[in-house]
């Protein structure tokens, strides 16, 4: 034999053996297909707090979940529609996608990564059932392994058996597994009672658990719903008279009938897992123990001071104040673990939707959203940064939109308080001096800073919204509270966390949620300053009187808020070590009767964390070294004259302390015989001098109600404190057809 038959041998013999080798590292360990009823198993997941203490657990004894039934037992909708939306072929098909197999082995050969999909329904039940541990590879291997057992099982079970496999071991989200469980968990009913909407619902599930969640995310959910009936449709299993009634149908969501503590938090801690299984960072098919970040004696404690003080407001002077839920969300601000989560009043209660998680539920936050605008003005990032002692006029101002409307905010007690400096216009939330500085801050800027906190519902940026300055903007509770861990913890945030690590029953590390560094969104210096404010009982004066329910024994920052019509309440307040948000109103969005957050949210956050941090020393807000403290006449904001009798100190950050003498107190001389102001030629002892005030034109009329002297009123003004000028009127935010706010205004005490 020459040597080239030698070598066409020889390569020949090495395709042969490498055919032979890659064949046999494919099939050689495939599992056998009667041992598919072994398969037939659920996981068993228990979800604990964070001391290990069990919230939930799935086991298949309870509850009848992963109740296996008969292919007969199975509605007919449920069958149809699965072969609509999954494998319209699969009466036909020989239990595998010959094309997609093509498809595959062709990708595969140009060095592509095999692509997820167009498995038939036989084919995922081979991939679930018979190989759980490499369900969530994407090689052309187990495309392969799961199409030979795909062949196989259609030639050992008959296409109903199959079907019924399927429905009965597919994954629908929330832990449960086959359609009686998914049945049960979404709508509390036997799997036979399903109607055609609800089939159409749950078959569309199997797709992406996690995002089609209907209990939290129904739009999604029905949107998919109606991807199913239109394949229904399309392939005439459905006419267009049905296809519109089912769209209509209206679906009643029930919540889980199984034993649980802390429903809504562990509601989104399955969301979680079927995400990280969504991601393939786990597999669940397999049993596991999930330690979460919750503090059960937390939560429980949440769950009773929340109902005692419903109860309390609907018997309170014997008038229904229509205060039926409420919410509540606790967070370790260092490290974003949520430490407590009430959804609701009650879960199961249907009268008030319990089962709707109103910690994560977008609505307007009143005045609580006002802190972080008052922090964007203090940065001193800005060109020319706003300080606490800023004076801002809290007169009726009109707004001019571009489209030529207008926009006049007014205050809770509708009342006008003069020129009042930024601690006092935060502490006491007064409307108007917010939306000013919204307007100088800019709307656009402000929804920029909600993101970067993690607020994601704000709509805009339109830079006519500023109403977002009242709360005119959306968020969810769990979102506005965890936004205020950057103020306790020296402006940082970190995104919430729910789960802090996954084992094996064996005490294996399967999952650790991953560190994260936290965001730097504001100065040290800045959020110490807004927490000094909120802090600051006086500063809470004008609005909410001294000692109120926002007053604790120990130090904690806190802002309430309010809606129009009194929809909404809110409380969200903050130690250095511990965040609490409370949300108080009614998940059908009907009014209050006169509940602000001050009397509804308030008390409930007032005892939370009275009594959470009882018998934990008292701990002050970490102060940043480059703040210091500057005496300031209280009117302007700027350095005390003689003239000036009303002086406080104020804490500034370096280089923002006022350098300029105050310029709205003026000394006058008078002419004693005739009130006028004195000139040249007044005599000496006929000249007396008085001190009145150099306002602008938009708080004169608002001073004269006060009784306050102004240098307007005077009949002349030639000669002023021996001949000086008046002090002049500086513009802080020169933008065309805003509302402009002078430098040279005051607090009154």
């Amino acid at each position: 034999m020459n040597s080239k038959k030698r070598i066409i041998l020889l390569t020949w013999l090495i395709y042969t053996v490498g055919i032979v080798f890659s064949l046999f590292s494919i099939f050689h360990d495939l599992p056998e297909v009667s041992a598919l009823p072994d398969q037939l198993t659920t996981p068993s997941i228990r979800i604990t707090d964070r001391s290990g203490e069990l919230l939930y657990e799935v086991f298949p004894e309870v509850g009848g979940r992963n109740t296996v039934l008969a292919f007969e037992d199975i509605p007919d909708c449920l069958v149809k529609a699965t072969i609509a939306i999954e494998d319209q072929n699969f009466y036909t098909n020989p239990g595998v996608d010959l094309e997609g197999i093509i498809r595959a082995v062709w990708i595969n050969l140009q060095g592509g990564e095999t692509i997820a999909g167009g498995s038939t329904i036989t084919q995922q039940v081979a991939r679930n059932l018979l190989l759980p541990e490499e369900a969530t590879e994407r090689t052309l291997r187990r495309k392969l392994r799961e199409s030979i057992l795909a062949w196989q099982i259609s030639h050992q079970y008959t296409k109903d058996e199959v079907i019924a496999l399927y429905l009965n071991q597919m994954y629908y989200g929330g832990l449960a597994y086959g359609i009686e469980a998914a049945s049960q968990t979404y709508f509390s009913k036997p799997a036979a009672d399903l109607e055609l909407a609800e089939c159409a619902l749950l078959t569309g599930l199997t797709q992406a658990p996690s995002y089609y969640n209907p209990l939290q995310n129904p739009e999604a959910a029905k949107q998919r719903q109606e991807d199913v009936l239109a394949e229904m449709h399309d392939q005439g299993q459905i006419t267009e008279q049905e296809w519109i009634a089912v769209s209509e149908y209206p679906l009643e969501y029930n919540p889980s009938p199984y034993s649980i503590l802390a429903p809504h938090f562990v509601q989104m801690v399955k969301d979680e897992l079927d995400q990280l299984a969504g991601d393939s960072q786990i597999n669940l098919s397999s049993s596991m123990i999930v330690r979460t970040t919750l503090d059960n004696n937390s939560q429980q404690h949440a769950e009773e001071i929340i109902s005692r003080n419903l109860t309390y407001f609907q018997k309170e002077d014997g008038i229904n104040k229509n205060v039926n839920n409420a919410a509540l969300v606790a967070i370790d601000p260092h490290t974003g673990e949520v430490l407590a989560l009430v959804g609701s009043a009650g879960y199961f209660n249907k009268e008030i939707a319990g089962a709707i998680n109103m910690a994560a539920t977008p609505r307007q936050p009143g005045s609580a959203f006002k802190p972080f605008i008052y922090a964007a003005a203090l940065s001193p990032a800005q060109e020319n940064p706003w300080t606490v002692a800023t004076p801002i006029l809290d007169v009726i101002t009109t707004f001019i939109k571009s489209d030529g409307s207008t926009y006049t905010p007014k205050n809770y007690d509708f009342l006008e308080h003069g020129p009042v400096s930024l601690r006092y216009a935060l502490g006491s939330s007064l409307n108007i001096p917010a939306v000013i500085t919204l307007d100088h801050v800019g709307v656009e800027n402000v929804t920029r800073l909600a993101r970067s906190l993690g607020i994601s519902t704000l709509e805009g940026p339109n830079e006519d919204n500023l109403s977002l300055a009242l709360g005119g903007g959306t968020m969810s509770l769990l979102e506005l509270t965890n936004a205020y861990t950057a103020f306790a913890n020296h402006g940082l945030v970190s995104a919430h966390q729910l789960i802090l690590e996954i084992r094996d029953p064996g005490g294996e590390m399967v999952y650790q949620t991953p560190a994260v560094a936290p965001i730097q969104v504001f100065n040290p210096a800045v959020t110490w300053l807004i927490s000094d404010i909120l802090s600051d009982d006086s500063a809470r004066r004008i609005g909410f009187g001294l000692n109120s329910v926002l007053k604790l024994d120990r130090t904690a920052a806190v802002k309430t808020g309010t809606t129009t019509n009194y929809h909404d309440n809110w409380t969200v307040g903050y130690t250095p070590d511990l965040v609490v948000g409370v949300w108080v109103g009614n998940s059908d969005y009907k009014a209050m009767r006169e509940v602000t957050g001050l009397s509804g949210a308030a008390p409930i956050w007032h005892e939370f964390i009275r009594t959470t941090l009882n018998n934990i020393p008292d701990k002050d807000f970490d102060r940043p070294s480059n703040l210091v403290q500057v005496e300031v006449c209280a009117i302007s904001g700027l350095l005390p004259t003689d003239a000036c009798d009303k002086t406080r100190t104020e804490w500034f950050i370096e280089g923002t302390e006022p350098v300029e003498e105050d310029n709205v107190y003026l000394q006058v001389w008078l002419d004693m015989d005739t009130g006028l102001i004195s000139d040249q030629n007044t005599p000496a002892d006929r000249r007396v001098s008085t001190i009145v005030l150099d306002l602008p034109p938009e708080a004169q009329n608002w001073a004269r109600t006060q009784g306050l002297p102004l240098l307007a009123d005077l009949p002349s003004s030639d000669s002023v404190d021996g001949g000086q000028e008046s002090a002049a009127i500086r513009v802080i935010s020169p933008r065309q057809n805003a509302s402009y706010q002078i430098s040279a205004d005051y607090e009154v005490e």
